[in-house]
């Protein structure tokens, strides 16, 4: 009998993957969590181990009417077909903001054949910062001193960089305008600190919905610009809409409670004969737009806990 039949060095095998890896019976509890599973998301063995991973919103794929798992998602797929799956999806880390991965996900079968569960696994897709980009942020005064992402003075020159590209050789791009409602209201009723740290939550999420060619930067103190190189105006409104459904689950827990804002939306793509001000303008007007789209958290009235 060889060392490997052992179940116990089995498991422990499986839990010090690198990968992020879980194993969810018929009712979709998590039975198994990696070591690279805490290390992506943040949430720790003890968090997950027998809860479900639908209830608790952990993972799920980015399919309209899929972002909180349901039948389209892998592993529910893999468990009703009977046959692996794969897809693009979303991590909700624990500090609240969301994690673009690769999820895969295979059956499991006992003795007898019969399915008892699935095996999910994920790796983390965000895009690490260009070498260019971070010698760029550690400049003085380059980096938002809150969030950690490029501050608008950074955006600016980013934006006269993009525009000359665009003048040059034609290469698209469009701006996205994030806003959180309600910002003054959510530091007086709660303090700069939880502030601070929604502000990060969001820059966060931002961070990770991008590809490593775009850029994003805190534009004013409830402001987030999102720069899209090569993204051509008829693919706009679906990166936004994909962007503001993951903003939608930007949380943080604060004395027991999960608290948010609402986000509004704009956008505008670049048109030649275009300025740094006519864009940006186009971007305001679409952000200011009674139809502007709106990403709202679990939380009613975006100050709100989650149980409220």
């Amino acid at each position: 009998m060889s060392v490997f039949d052992d179940l116990v060095i089995c498991r422990s095998i499986l839990e010090s993957l690198p990968i992020g890896l879980s194993v969810v019976d018929m009712q979709k509890r998590i039975i198994l969590w990696s070591d690279g599973a805490e290390r992506i998301t943040g949430h720790l063995r003890h968090d997950v181990i027998g809860h479900s991973c639908i209830n608790e919103a952990l993972l799920h794929c980015d399919r309209p009417g899929c972002e909180f798992c349901n039948e389209d998602c892998p592993l529910a797929h893999s468990i009703r077909t009977a046959h692996p799956a794969q897809a693009v999806g979303f991590l909700h880390h624990k500090s609240g903001h969301e994690i673009p991965v690769t999820v895969r996900a295979v059956p499991v079968r006992n003795a007898h054949g019969s399915i008892i569960g699935a095996v999910e696994t994920f790796e983390d897709q965000r895009q690490t910062v260009s070498g260019y980009r971070r010698d760029s942020l550690n400049l003085p005064g380059c980096v938002d001193d809150v969030t950690g992402v490029a501050s608008r003075v950074m955006i600016e020159s980013h934006l006269r960089e993009t525009f000359a590209a665009f003048g040059e050789v034609n290469v698209p791009f469009g701006v996205l305008s994030f806003r959180l409602e309600g910002l003054d209201h959510f530091r007086a009723s709660f303090g700069p600190e939880a502030t601070s740290s929604l502000l990060r939550v969001v820059a966060r999420t931002l961070e990770g919905a991008l590809w490593k060619t775009d850029f994003v930067g805190r534009w004013s103190d409830a402001q987030f610009l999102v720069i899209l190189n090569g993204c051509r105006e008829e693919a706009l409104y679906s990166v936004r809409e994909r962007i503001r459904r993951m903003l939608a689950t930007a949380v943080i827990e604060w004395w027991g409670e999960r608290r948010s804002l609402p986000v509004s939306v704009g956008h505008a793509a670049a048109h030649p004969g275009d300025t740094i001000e006519i864009i940006m303008q186009r971007a305001q007007k679409s952000l200011d737009a009674p139809a502007a789209g709106r990403a709202r958290s679990a939380a009613t009235g975006g100050m709100q806990s989650s149980g409220s």
